[in-house]
């Protein structure tokens, strides 16, 4: 078997191969692929693997993106995609073979993580990739949708803005810039390049899928949120995403939604657990919660380079001893935080916690406590208290969240 890397010419190949593995058809010839979501392959970052026969069996892609962490620092990651192998050639170590081939790369290019979207849930582990981020949907009876005052008023709560709705077609470029301005400070959030817009490569609202957008803009005109939205048969109003750049906001589009004439119930979609709008609810019991599952998945290429990099918000120092099978290494590191920066050096003190990589992942924007890890037996912990200060290190600012499908 050879992998090698892609390049443009061999695109249609690419999608064929992939579309194969999946059992599917594309929706169109891989040299018209505008407005899917494969029309934003980068395809100097793919790989094929080929048969001895030079039959390609297996691809694997990423995305050149930027990845928030805590404490609002951007980093570029990349965003693996498109991996698949051929039926006929799966339990033959195709897929782990590509998936070295790829992280090897990535570490040439100098990228600290790698993040993914896993189809399933238990292929990516033995890769060293963990669940970081999580996302659920809120249904709402309409007649059960009134929003309450809040209890501290105050001018924070009080909208002055404005609500107008438009088609998608008419306001891709707000979109852009609105989105943009969110996911630079919302942690676990991914950029979406311009040529994502531009080619309608992705899900809605990025795709052209007809849709209305309500558009809220602050007291001086200025947009400052929006809501992709869909009505369907059974008088179900879909919000694809919501996107704002603070609470209120994302209040004054959902009382809007809330308020659509000949709608039955509002489906947002996308919503963190923690999120404050369950608590704006005159009903505490409106919003019927569902459909949670995992988002973004994290690895770290290199450990010491990552936890330097993003942001902290606690005191202290820990020795983590890391393992990670799939690439054959393991090391102990002593992280030490002071005053929001961390310095992560080699050590060969005892440690206080013992980890696969892949729970590092899951730890790493804040959104899993080590804690949960250690009582789930992923984590050991070696020292009474060596948990909880864990914890306390890698909270973030806010639980991390992503909204970017690829």
């Amino acid at each position: 078997m050879e992998i090698r890397s892609t390049t443009v010419q061999d695109l249609g190949v690419f999608v064929d191969t992939l579309h194969a593995a999946f059992g599917r058809f594309p929706d169109r010839p891989a040299e018209d692929g505008g407005g899917v979501w494969w029309s934003a392959l980068e395809m100097d970052r793919g790989l094929l693997a080929l048969a001895d026969d030079g039959q390609p069996v297996g691809t694997a892609g990423a995305y050149s993106f930027e990845l928030t962490l805590p404490g609002e620092v951007l980093v570029p990651v990349a965003g693996v995609t498109a991996v698949g192998v051929l039926p006929s050639h799966r339990r033959r170590g195709t897929l782990s073979a590509m998936m070295r081939h790829q992280l090897t790369e990535l570490r040439a290019r100098g990228e600290l993580l790698s993040v993914l979207l896993a189809s399933e849930a238990t292929i990516y582990g033995r890769f060293g990739y963990g669940p970081a981020t999580y996302t659920g949907r809120l249904t709402v009876p309409r007649h059960q949708g009134a929003l309450g005052l809040p209890r501290a008023r105050g001018a924070a709560d009080a909208d002055t803005g404005s609500v107008e709705v438009l088609r998608r077609a008419e306001c891709g470029e707000l979109l852009e810039e609105v989105y943009d301005r969110y996911r630079r400070a919302q942690p676990g959030a991914l950029s979406r390049p311009h040529r994502w817009w531009e080619r309608g490569a992705g899900q809605p609202p990025v795709s052209p899928a007809p849709r209305y957008v309500a558009v809220h803009r602050d007291a001086a005109g200025v947009p400052d949120g929006y809501a992709s939205y869909s009505i369907g048969d059974a008088e179900t109003l879909t919000v694809d995403e919501t996107v704002a750049t603070d609470d209120t906001v994302f209040a004054a589009l959902a009382r809007f939604l809330l308020g659509h004439d000949l709608v039955s119930r509002v489906v947002f979609k996308h919503v963190p657990a923690d999120h404050p709008l369950r608590w704006r609810f005159a009903d505490f019991r409106a919003a019927e919660a569902g459909g949670d599952t995992d988002w973004l998945w994290v690895r770290l290429l290199d450990v010491p380079g990552a936890l330097t990099t993003r942001g902290w918000f606690a005191d202290g120092e820990l020795v983590l001893d890391v393992d990670d099978p799939f690439l054959g290494e393991r090391g102990r590191h002593l992280l030490t935080v002071r005053d929001g920066k961390a310095e992560c050096v080699p050590t060969d003190r005892e440690p206080d916690l013992s980890l696969d990589v892949r729970d590092l992942g899951s730890a790493y924007l804040g959104g899993t406590a080590p804690s949960t890890l250690v009582r789930a037996g992923h984590v050991r912990a070696h020292r009474p208290g060596a948990a909880a200060l864990a914890d306390a290190l890698f909270r973030g600012e806010r639980a991390p969240h992503c909204l970017h499908w690829f």
